[in-house]
């Protein structure tokens, strides 16, 4: 019996990337071996998926298999001594959220939202507002089980398998699929956030506020104005929160805004419109409360009270690009980069701004490292936006940074070459059943 159908229109979540794909739906961990097997017999191979949410082609197969693991759900058990939760691979951040909350844990380390599954979270290695402190959610797996294309199963642990064990915390799926997850949650006394925002004039600002919070603050993040110049370049808004020890742990999602229901026109994101936000949005943030109790909901996730946000980009979609750069060059590249994005006119009201600690990353391909990580999310202009890019790729490559190939449709393969050091030592566990758009791109195959 074939487990597949045909697929023709899977797209990613920037929606400049489209595929069809041959994809099978398990239920149960017991179909997985068969399904495996026969997805892995296609011409281009076979890539787990969870939920889409990440931006490039990292989460398409084009004329290849896919298994979609969001019916692989389950929890498995959790014991709330040491707080350590195994789970299926498919099962959401959200559930995971909806689970331990109420019995006081957290997740360790989570990104923007909280739609994406544990797999995935862990084959892109995430990170989160909680870098400075924490590092990445891989620090915190204990163990990982993973099936192969041919036939073998591999229980990894940081103390067995290691090479696979880092080959496929961030491996984008390459090294077998993912079957469940075992992750050492943290404990919290409240659902609440202790946070505050402040606003600050520049990047010197920030840099100054961003040392200043990694004392006494878990968590720091900053939104920007990209199209801010002159003096102002940089200029944003400055949050940084603790889990409060006070409150109960009642979960809180607040509103959440209806999904968008159709594409927005192409014209409603441009030069004028975003300095308009931008301008309005920067000013606002000067009324904000001091030091306050919000839900944790709004402060993590803000975005996911819009369903299907990445409508507003229109029909031509959208390019986020992410940036990791060294710490003694960051303010310099930054200021390029963002002097460039001001020039251009391009980008968006989604501009992320945040520094990333020494904690090292478990994974051969983790994005993360010690540095500035700025994030902006780019409306497809076609040749023009793809030549800024590359004139930031320019950039980021001369100050020895990398791109994040979950957010980036369009890296080159000299920059994944130039930025990932340990490239060689992950290529070495490649399960040779499994590939990706992205990965054949990479690669020229």
């Amino acid at each position: 019996m074939n487990n597949y159908i045909k697929y023709d229109n899977q797209v990613s979540w920037g929606r400049t990337l489209h595929a069809s794909h041959e994809i099978a739906f398990p239920k149960f961990s017991s179909q997985l071996e068969n399904i495996i097997k026969q997805g892995s017999a296609n011409k281009n191979g076979l890539l787990a998926i969870g939920m889409g949410r990440s931006y490039g082609d990292s989460c398409l197969n084009d004329n290849g298999a896919v298994i979609d693991m969001t019916a692989l759900n389950r929890l498995i058990s959790f014991d709330e001594k040491t707080g350590v939760l195994f789970a299926q691979a498919g099962i959401s951040l959200e559930d995971i959220l909806d689970f331990s909350i109420p019995r006081g844990f957290f997740l360790p380390v989570t990104p923007g939202t909280r739609y994406v599954t544990l797999g995935g979270a862990i084959a892109n290695d995430v990170h989160g507002k909680n870098h400075s402190n924490a590092g990445t959610i891989g620090n915190f797996v204990n163990e990982i089980g993973l099936m192969r294309t041919d036939g073998s199963f591999h229980k990894l642990t940081p103390n067995k398998n290691i090479g696979l064990f880092k080959a496929t915390i961030g491996g984008l799926g390459l090294t077998g699929v993912i079957t469940y997850v075992g992750l050492k949650l943290k404990p919290i006394k409240s659902s609440l956030m202790d946070a505050e925002t402040i606003k600050f004039a520049n990047l010197d600002e920030f840099f100054s506020l961003a040392k200043e919070s990694e004392k006494n603050f878990e968590y720091s993040v900053a939104w920007i104005d990209c199209l801010a110049k002159g003096e102002s370049l940089g200029r944003g808004l400055f949050s940084r929160a603790n889990h409060s020890i006070n409150g109960d742990l009642s979960i809180e999602k607040g509103l959440s805004l209806p999904d968008i229901p159709i594409d927005a026109p192409n014209f409603a994101l441009n030069r004028f419109s975003i300095a308009a936000f931008n301008q309005v949005y920067y000013a606002a943030g000067g009324r904000k409360k001091d030091l306050s109790q919000i839900s944790c909901f709004p402060f993590f996730y803000p975005l996911d009270f819009i369903g299907k946000w990445n409508k507003l980009y229109g029909k031509r979609g959208m390019y986020q690009y992410q940036s990791v750069v060294p710490t003694d060059v960051a303010k310099d590249a930054t200021k390029e980069m963002l002097e460039q994005i001001a020039k251009a006119a391009q980008g968006s009201f989604l501009v992320v701004l945040k520094t990333l600690g020494k904690i090292p990353s478990t994974g051969y391909m983790s994005f993360p490292f010690e540095g500035t990580t700025l994030a902006l999310d780019f409306p497809n202009k076609g040749k023009s936006t793809l030549d800024l890019l590359a004139r930031l790729d320019d950039i980021v490559k001369e100050a020895r940074g990398r791109n994040y190939p979950a957010k980036d449709g369009r890296i080159s393969a000299q920059m994944i070459e130039a930025g990932y050091p340990q490239l060689k030592k992950f290529e070495k566990y490649i399960d040779e059943g499994m590939n990706s758009s992205f990965w054949r791109r990479i690669k020229g195959k």
